[in-house]
């Protein structure tokens, strides 16, 4: 599986972003995808994640009410919704697919499949 994250970009302070996660490769469809961030200095987190069939998501108390994951199996993808966003979401977004279980994985060594990552910098 390849994942082909996109989106980032430069966003002022209370803006919004829609990040992309494409998948290649083989069908995401019965995978847990995740959203995790890296600020530089610090340890990749955990931002969000999704079950297979979309009905069960989370988050991060950090971001809870203000981004939203979805998938779309159809097309391979997972988005994560950004708004009101702050400076302290700046960070290299990296989007990951779990094939090894059905519930959801809070930490990078439980994902197999890692996406190149997109740079999200966030101004005040």
């Amino acid at each position: 599986v390849q994942l082909q994250a996109s989106g980032g970009g430069l966003v002022q302070a209370g803006g919004s972003l829609r990040l992309s996660c494409a998948a290649s490769g083989r069908a995401l469809r019965t995978y847990v995808m995740g959203w995790f961030r890296q600020a530089p200095g610090k340890e990749r987190e955990f931002v969000a994640a999704i079950t297979w069939s979309g009905v069960s998501t989370y988050y991060a108390d950090s971001v809870k009410g203000r981004f939203t994951i979805s998938r779309d199996n159809t097309k391979n993808t997972v988005y994560l919704q950004m708004n009101s966003l702050k400076p302290e979401d700046t960070a290299v977004y990296y989007c990951a697919a779990d094939s090894q279980t059905a519930t959801i994985s809070f930490t990078p060594e439980e994902y197999d499949y890692w996406g190149q990552g997109t740079q999200v910098t966030v101004s005040s």
